[in-house]
């Protein structure tokens, strides 16, 4: 009995561990089933019809080409050329073209050189004096390429510009190919619509180098600081005879003060300086990091300047909201402040280490003192930066402030003329109107103004600002009655005079800026401030020279202008010196050491 216990006991536990295999098995094969529904197959896709097996292969075997077309543009642009044209960028002459190519079928002069159409090979070659400089291509192949397919080759651009107009909306992927050519993939801007873009054109661009014996030498000078020495340097040559060897695209150059858009020297900034000849270049808040940024920015631009003429490298540090410069340095009290204070001396002292900033940095030119007199308290834009309601205290003090920055070395502007004191706009969003006559203005807003000419003012910078009693059309930047006949003839001031930023709203909101700039010169300035986008800059430096071309201003009057810039750069013996790094901690000592004499 109890033997038959023990067997029915030993099949009933065989029997359960059976039923728990069966379970452990079915289980196995369930998931596995499950996984293989889930999981495509790594086979190759049946293709029934033969229709969409051609399909396929073209659509690789055309994949394929574009990655071979890619890496061929790359590969070939390190060469200086482009896909199935026989020209090298910066090597080709013109007559070489002329011979394998015949006569070109548009011709187009711009603010870059001369242009050659080419519509049976889908390309336009630019040229600098008769050297290919150049090459556009607009082939349907490469038309076909998109940004990811660009990207995936030739990795991040250096640089990406932007272009717009009334036709298109562009984005430029900028590759250093060389250090003297980059090629430009030029593309539609991309979109939520179209996020991977194709191709529009590319352009393999060259900087075209001087003569081996024209270029820069490299001396000491007893101070250690490096000096670059460029062809045709002014030396002892007087200002009549270096205007008579600038070119028409050289004047107008020297006749733009521009801004650049990052903190190192990048595509555009290279442009500016190099082929466009710029008079000088200003700085904000983003282009600057650390002081050893900054000088390191400057030395590049200064090294990398081709013109014969140095440099103005400019800066608002005007001390209290407005300031520039990186690195902790102490900060100055507001101007407000400063005149409530109303020591002269300590104004001259503020001026002088404004100064000393800037030249530890590397600059020669401060957008500074403010003159305007802040007579509006609703004033949006002056405020603080005003010594005051008073005009002879601001004209007191900013004189003084005007002389300290002068004894650095360092050039000054005087701002904003004829005064931005009583207005209620900001004009960096539209157009302020100041209702005053003459007389009202030479009662209170001129003062400053005339007190600072009379005592040796440098650069006088015009505000964007509309006096309807003086010019009922113009804002004073843009107005014959105020530069020339106020300024020029009532004020007898014969430096520099600057047009505020021509890319505020100012401007822009009401008027073409290339014919606001044309306007501007016109009616007596002598330095366009561009701050912002390159694209304004070529399309102002192009305004100008279609303007001496057609007659609307006389060459002459471009030497009036040439000549009290280079009397200004030769003046403050402006040259194109690289510096070490600033010494914060000097600067800082002084500052405080200024500070704590007045608490």
């Amino acid at each position: 009995m109890k033997r038959q216990r023990n067997s029915r006991y030993r099949l009933l536990i065989f029997t359960i561990l059976l039923l728990m295999l069966a379970l452990i098995i079915g289980a196995y094969y369930a998931i596995k089933a499950n996984d293989s529904e889930q999981t495509p197959a790594k086979e190759s896709p049946i293709i029934t019809n033969p229709s969409d097996k051609k399909i396929v292969d073209s659509n690789k075997d055309q994949t394929s080409s574009l990655d071979k077309l890619v890496k061929e543009t790359f590969s070939l642009s390190k060469e200086s050329k482009v896909p199935n044209i026989p020209f090298v960028s910066g090597k080709t002459e013109w007559k070489e073209v002329n011979q394998e190519w015949g006569k070109s079928d548009h011709i187009s002069e711009t603010a870059k050189g001369r242009y050659e159409e080419y519509e049976s090979h889908h390309a336009t070659i630019g040229y600098a004096d008769q050297t290919v400089n150049d090459i556009r291509l607009y082939d349907s192949e490469l038309q076909n390429i998109s940004l990811n397919e660009i990207e995936k080759t030739g990795g991040q651009p250096d640089a990406i510009r932007y272009y717009k107009d009334s036709t298109v909306d562009q984005m430029i992927l900028v590759y250093h190919a060389t250090t003297s050519t980059d090629l430009l993939w030029v593309l539609p801007v991309k979109t939520e619509q179209e996020p991977n873009p194709k191709v529009d054109h590319i352009s393999l661009f060259t900087q075209i180098e001087k003569a081996p014996n024209q270029q820069a030498q490299v001396e000491k000078e007893p101070n250690q600081q490096t000096q670059v020495k460029k062809p045709n340097q002014q030396g002892n040559q007087t200002i009549s005879e270096i205007i008579s060897k600038m070119s028409l695209e050289d004047k107008i150059g020297q006749m733009i003060l521009a801004g650049v858009s990052g903190t190192t020297m990048d595509a555009n900034a290279k442009q500016l300086i190099g082929q466009f000849h710029v008079g000088g270049i200003i700085f904000y808040k983003y282009n600057f990091e650390t002081p050893a940024q900054v000088n390191h920015l400057v030395n590049q631009l200064k090294a990398g300047n081709s013109s014969s003429l140095p440099l103005l490298l400019g800066v608002d540090q005007e001390g209290g909201r407005v300031t520039r410069l990186p690195g902790g340095l102490v900060n100055f009290p507001p101007n407000k402040q400063i005149g409530q204070l109303n020591n002269p001396d300590f104004s001259y002292k503020v001026g002088t280490l404004l100064g000393r900033e800037l030249k530890e940095y590397g600059l020669n030119l401060d957008f500074a003192p403010v003159l305007d007199i802040n007579s509006n308290p609703n004033n949006p834009v002056i405020g603080d930066r005003s010594f005051g309601n008073n005009a002879e205290i601001v004209s007191k003090l900013g004189v003084q402030t005007m002389k300290g920055i002068q004894s650095q070395n360092v050039i000054t502007t005087i701002k904003h003329f004829p005064g931005h004191g009583d207005t209620s706009v900001d004009s960096h969003l539209d157009l302020p109107i100041v209702n005053k006559s003459l007389k009202e203005l030479k009662e209170l807003e001129l003062i400053p103004f005339e007190r600072a000419i009379n005592q040796g003012a440098d650069v006088v910078m015009v505000a964007h600002i509309l006096l309807p009693q003086l010019d009922k059309t113009n804002p004073s930047s843009m107005s014959k009655a105020v530069m020339t006949d106020l300024l020029r003839k009532q004020l007898g001031f014969t430096g520099v005079i600057i047009t505020d930023d021509m890319t505020m709203g100012a401007i822009t909101e009401h008027y073409d800026i290339g014919k606001a700039s044309v306007e501007s010169v016109k009616s007596g300035s002598d330095i366009i401030l561009v701050g912002h986008d390159y694209n304004n800059v070529v399309k102002i430096i192009s305004s100008l020279k279609t303007a001496v071309q057609n007659g609307e201003i006389s060459e002459q009057r471009l030497n009036e202008s040439i000549k009290r810039i280079i009397q200004l750069k030769k003046k403050y013996n402006i040259k194109d010196t690289s510096v070490e790094n600033a010494n914060i901690n000097e600067l800082n000592h002084s500052i405080n050491s200024l500070l704590e004499s007045i608490k």
